[in-house]
């Protein structure tokens, strides 16, 4: 699992929004819980931001070089398609 969360050179910052408490942010919750050390421990210069916010529908930004960046809703998303997405997002 380590070598999918090595992100790509042209990645600046990585940034979850999501609900503390709200039943559709439970798999970002239970992803990040899980992905956060390895991800953070592989990739220590970049920043890995999570914003909670009561009511947020849960949402990744993926920010790279030259200010382009991609977003990805994580609504109904399974632990396992939320590591899929982070996956993409990270290696482009």
């Amino acid at each position: 699992m380590s070598g999918r969360y090595a992100f790509a050179k042209g990645l600046k910052e990585l940034r979850f929004l999501f609900c503390q408490t709200g039943e559709h942010s439970t798999a970002t919750r239970s992803f990040l819980t899980r992905a956060y050390p390895i991800m953070k421990k592989n990739n220590p210069a970049i920043p890995i931001m999570l914003r909670e916010a009561q009511g947020t529908l849960p949402k990744v930004y993926a920010r790279y070089e030259l200010g382009r960046e991609k977003s990805e809703s994580l609504e109904g998303l399974s632990d396992k398609q939320i590591e899929d997405a982070i996956t993409k997002l990270v290696k482009e």
